[in-house]
């Protein structure tokens, strides 16, 4: 018996090797395998099993597979050939995204030494320790004062080598030694759980029901829930998982943001118990291993977590919940596949026969397209839960603000001032979004004008005050304040300008000393304990004031949070890419929504230097109806999704003009074009130099109603594109191909 295995390689060649026969019976389609590649064992996947071969050559037999159960069911298979074949990608390399590599079901968490003390010790026997072993003495008075076993290592601080000292201990019968599985521990990623009693109102109880029947129909069902912000729809969530586990199925909860992991974790896990699982980015190595471990066993009947957890390998699939769906952080852009993980659950749902629902205050536009055109069924909640009403809004011209004050380096505006003032004074929380983090963001010489950018990436460089380092936030590049001068004329004489995280932090502190700030952003919440440790702070009421990037606009609820502040509303408004409206209104509408989410007034003040714009007006008075028909209209005169299919190729390479003469070949080499497909290139990206390579992108946009399900487009790609490396004299680029790009950047 042979075996067809794909590696995670970017062609799409397979490789036959030998079944071996103790392997004959457990191979299968999908399966994980290690078998020679080069000089080394690799892992691949399993994409075929027959029983003659033509290939004449010396043929090589798998060594071993990777788990000892089946974690690809039929289902998941279909899901990742169909990945590969809409993302034109490998499906070795699809099935290292699905499945990891250090992934597996036959992992064991390491085993730990634990220490207790013995029920009973005589008084004069630990005098006679305190005498002869002061050391032995200290930590058996720890481990005694402790009601529960504690980790041996835990002791390293008080004795060299604990171990040898509690076998010392256990000798004399003071302490009992055991060797145990020492499981990872989650909980420093979930809030406390909460218990809350909910009585649905007529809305909610219309969404709970219309879910429940499309569950009980046991067929693909798409709904989009959008509900204004604060109107329970985590509480929907929790009740149609209680009625999909009452079916013996499984679900899937997607989050956008590490930072919302926390409080849904809480409020599932106050319902569900340890049936929850958390599956995200910031869990250590043998947090991933243990949990994927256990999903594969059927421990989890519920999977929480960012896009990769739509690969969970779960059984009976039932329901897949995209909280936020309109959220760019659900599109991978790299590595292959640059999948979306709203459009995998789709597909993954209809494969699993299971209910999807996106949910959303303020759904993409794709989304609510496909709700107008009937594509999908439609589930509203427009108020908000309880006696919870909409905040008040206010809109400050920052220009005329600086022009009356005469501070034109102005951040807070008096209005913003004196609302904080007012909330610190009633004991109530204020939240301040500032969606570019660092102290400066923009560095200008005095000398020659010119704007700092890193040396690698066509963008400007941040100043972080804590490091006092000049840093890329692309590339990762890093310079020293001390040594930094400017690369056009070599001049010392900087201005640290603009305004970042950092800034707002420190004028938060000299202007409410006695106030306690918090900071959220990627520089304070590196490790998800300490995101999660700054939010249970702020919901204790332990922060006065939450400041932070785009991570505390949304899913977030804290009830005494009445007060909102915006910054910079019109922060990249002015980029060139089509869906740049659509992210600043839902970024405004969604930030607002974390004011007054109980029975206190909400205040929201947005500080713009563009109060004219259509953007920030309609998102100042909440209506999202009416910016949407705008933003729709737009799109549809553009021939942008969602009335075209968008597909582009981006060539990268360190040398510029080989990069344009590649990008230019690709274009004259295009055959097949057809009516209804418009070829925008070749061009350089906006960002035309990133992380050291010249970037140059050709776009295709195909019509829909010319081309309703996409196949037109899809052809004419894989007709020119289609294992591109192959056909095509690279020469040290890269080409990539990104099916239905979010972006044009």
């Amino acid at each position: 018996m042979f075996a067809e295995v794909a590696f995670p390689i970017s062609n799409f060649q397979s490789f036959t090797y030998v079944i071996p026969k103790e392997l004959k019976n457990e191979i299968q389609l999908g399966s994980r395998v290690l078998a020679p590649f080069g000089k080394r064992n690799c892992q691949g996947m399993v994409l075929g099993i027959k029983s003659t071969t033509s290939y004449s050559g010396k043929i090589k037999s798998i060594h071993s597979l990777v788990d000892d159960i089946p974690v690809v069911t039929p289902e998941l298979w279909k899901l990742i050939c169909w990945m590969s074949n809409y993302y034109m990608t490998p499906i070795g390399q699809v099935a290292k995204t699905v499945l990891p590599k250090n992934l597996s079901t036959r992992y064991k968490p390491a085993k730990r030494w634990y220490v207790e003390s013995s029920s009973f010790v005589k008084g004069d026997f630990i005098l006679s320790l305190e005498k002869r072993a002061p050391k032995q003495f200290e930590i058996y008075n720890i481990i005694q004062s402790s009601t529960y076993p504690i980790k041996v290592s835990s002791l390293k601080e008080f004795v060299s080598n604990p171990l040898q000292a509690c076998r010392s201990l256990e000798r004399q019968g003071f302490v009992k030694l055991e060797e145990r599985m020492s499981l990872p521990d989650s909980s420093g990623f979930s809030f406390e759980p909460m218990h809350k009693k909910v009585v649905f109102n007529e809305d909610q109880e219309k969404a709970v029901k219309n879910i429940k029947q499309s569950l009980n129909k046991d067929n693909f069902s798409p709904i989009l829930l959008h509900g204004v912000t604060g109107s329970g729809k985590t509480e929907i969530y929790i009740s149609a998982v209680r009625h999909c586990l009452s079916l013996k199925r499984t679900a899937i909860i997607l989050l956008p943001e590490i930072s919302l992991t926390p409080q849904i974790a809480g409020r599932f896990k106050s319902v569900f118990g340890n049936s929850i699982a958390l599956w995200h980015s910031r869990l250590s190595k043998s947090q991933r291993a243990w949990t994927w471990n256990q999903i594969c066993k059927g421990s989890f009947q519920v999977v929480i977590g960012a896009r990769s957890a739509i690969f969970a390998p779960l059984n009976k699939l039932g329901l897949i919940v995209i909280d936020e769906e309109q959220e760019a952080s659900f599109r991978q852009d790299s590595p292959a596949p640059r999948y979306h993980a709203r459009d995998v659950a789709l597909v993954r749902a209809k494969y699993e026969g299971a209910v999807a629902i996106l949910s959303s205050a303020t759904p993409s536009l794709e989304s609510y397209h496909n709700y107008l055109t009937k594509k999908i069924h439609y589930l509203h909640l427009p108020k908000r839960y309880g006696k919870a009403t909409y905040p008040i809004v206010h809109l400050v011209d920052m220009l005329q603000n600086q022009e009356e004050s005469g501070k034109y380096d102005q951040v807070i505006s008096g209005l913003l001032q004196d609302k904080i003032e007012e909330r610190l004074t009633n004991k109530e929380q204020v939240i301040l979004l500032q969606n570019r983090r660092g102290f400066s963001p923009v560095i200008r010489c005095k000398d020659c004008g010119a704007i700092s950018k890193c040396p690698y990436c066509n963008v400007t460089t941040s100043f972080h005050l804590k490091t006092n380092n000049i840093m890329c936030h692309f590339c990762g590049h890093t310079e020293t304040k001390e040594n930094k001068v400017c690369y056009d004329c070599g001049s010392s004489h900087l201005l640290y300008s603009g305004t970042g995280t950092q800034k707002v932090e420190s004028l938060m502190k000299k202007t409410y000393p006695s106030a306690s700030i918090g900071r959220l952003d990627i520089d304070t919440s590196s490790k998800g304990e300490q995101l999660t440790s700054i939010l249970k702070s702020f919901n204790k009421g332990k922060i006065d004031i939450l400041l932070g990037t785009q991570m505390i606009a949304k899913g977030l609820d804290f009830p005494n949070a009445t007060l909102v502040g915006i910054i910079n509303a019109d922060l990249g408004l002015h980029l060139p890419d089509f869906r740049v409206g659509e992210r600043i209104f839902q970024l405004i509408y969604q930030a607002s929504g974390r004011s007054g989410r109980r029975d206190k007034q909400g205040e929201v003040v947005i500080q713009t230097f563009s109060p004219e714009n259509p953007v920030i007006k309609k998102a100042s008075t909440l209506n999202m109806m009416e910016y949407y028909k705008i933003a729709l209209k737009e799109r549809e005169e553009l021939n942008y999704p969602p009335f075209s299919w968008l597909s582009k190729i981006e060539i990268a390479g360190t040398n510029q003009d080989k990069a344009y003469n590649l990008s230019k070949e690709l274009h004259h080499k295009i055959k097949g074009a057809y009516n209804g497909l418009e070829i925008l290139g070749p061009a350089p990206c906006y960002i035309e130099k990133l992380r050291n390579q010249y970037r140059f992108h050709i776009v295709f946009k195909s019509i829909k109603t010319l081309d309703p399900n996409g196949k037109r487009l899809h052809q004419f790609l894989k007709l020119n594109f289609n294992d591109i490396n192959k056909r095509f004299k690279v020469g040290g680029n890269r080409v990539n191909i990104h099916i239905d790009p979010l972006s044009l950047i």
